[in-house]
């Protein structure tokens, strides 16, 4: 490709309208890239967390201990806070002389399900911005292209005798914005469904263990029914 024809110089050439349309599908890329990065560490991070607090929490450690020292991290972890949630909620329970394992229970769910719902929040953040930029930037460079392609048409009013040549440089730098719409559309749509898959899984995850942490509170809450002294630990 000569230096005539070179993307620089096509979009150094472009008119004013497509120029500020490849600034703005820039600046979407630029912008989709830095949440693709924050995500993907967010997600992983999270789905150690959750993998290795399940082992901890099955393993037989007592409870009190093991909300204790969730209580003295600086930052807890989702998984942490739906648990902190659920056997908070049923301490406040058990203050409250509640003898009913069932209404124990309901608040034990109620307590994780909008702790859940908060930490599903917080993992969907920012995907809607990666949707925005994959459904929209394809448009967004079509509107340049035909932008481009009207200003190289409307240049030829002043030109006696047409030719490919005459009207090439100004397709080709309409053209450009097309490419850079769907180069700032197809990574944002992949790592779209991508991120949202695992952020069902993540969820999906929470709700398992809140399942199972809501069976074992509930045994307790019937043996504390029953007058015995209630099992602290965290065996299946």
């Amino acid at each position: 490709m000569n230096e005539s024809m070179s993307i620089f110089s096509l979009v150094a050439s472009a008119s004013i309208v497509v120029q500020l349309v490849m600034l703005l599908l820039l600046a979407a890329s630029v912008g989709s890239w830095v949440v693709i990065f924050q995500r993907s560490r967010l997600l992983s991070s999270s789905r150690a967390q959750l993998l290795d607090f399940e082992d901890r929490f099955w393993s037989g450690v007592d409870l009190n201990d093991l909300y204790r020292e969730c209580q003295a991290k600086e930052t807890t972890s989702m998984i942490e806070n739906v648990f902190m949630a659920g056997l908070k909620e049923f301490g406040k329970m058990r203050q409250q002389n509640t003898h009913d394992p069932d209404a124990m229970i309901q608040g034990c769910q109620r307590a994780m399900r909008i702790a859940i719902t908060r930490e599903s929040e917080a993992l969907d953040a920012h995907l809607p911005m990666l949707a925005t930029v994959g459904s929209t930037s394809p448009y967004i460079g079509l509107f340049g292209t035909v932008w481009g392609i009207m200003s190289a048409f409307h240049g030829l009013a002043s030109v006696k005798q047409a030719t490919i040549a005459t009207v090439a440089p100004g397709i080709s730098e309409a053209l450009v914005a097309t490419a850079m719409g769907l180069l700032a559309a197809i990574p944002a749509v992949i790592f779209y469904n991508r991120f949202a898959s695992r952020v069902d899984h993540l969820t999906t995850g929470m709700h398992t263990f809140a399942d199972e942490f809501s069976s074992l509170l509930y045994r307790q809450a019937l043996r504390l029914k029953q007058g015995a002294k209630p099992a602290a630990s965290g065996e299946k």
